[in-house]
């Protein structure tokens, strides 16, 4: 099986370059066309959809305002190679017009990850298995309190 996780974008050139740029994958030209861009990784690809897409789709009572954020109804996890990678992802995002929403930091399950947003303000994450030297996995318990307070 291959995932595809495709994102309606207002500017799928900027995008695929964005993620591009972020994740060191080269734009796969093949299924280049006017409304669809395609960066293609081992077992997967990222495709970015222009708006007339939600027509395409059945979808245009679903499109978003052109001007507006869109909601986090869902989000890629892509896994890096280690703690070195997902920190440079997360640097790289933002030098690249993106932001860190949170992180990098170790999650409570043994992964180091960042929550981003890219320059469309989408939301996706890096992360690894395994964390830097010396850091250790926060308990659930812990965090959990530190929410409620």
């Amino acid at each position: 099986m291959k995932l595809y996780v495709n994102f309606f974008c207002r500017n799928i050139a900027a995008q695929c370059a964005f993620y591009g740029a972020v994740l060191g994958l080269p734009e796969d030209e093949a299924p280049r066309s006017p409304i669809y861009r395609a960066l293609r990784g081992p077992g997967f690809e990222l495709g970015f959809n222009a708006w007339p897409a939600y027509e395409l789709l059945g979808l245009a009572e679903r499109r978003p305002p052109l001007a507006a954020t869109t909601p986090v109804h869902c989000y890629p996890t892509l896994m890096l190679a280690g703690p070195d990678a997902v920190d440079r992802a997360a640097r790289d995002a933002a030098a690249h017009g993106g932001r860190v929403l949170q992180g990098p930091f170790a999650t409570y399950y043994g992964q180091w990850q960042a929550v981003l947003a890219d320059p469309e303000e989408q939301v996706f994450r890096v992360a690894c298995i395994g964390l830097p030297a010396g850091t250790k996995a926060p308990s659930l318990e812990a965090l959990m309190e530190g929410r409620a307070s």
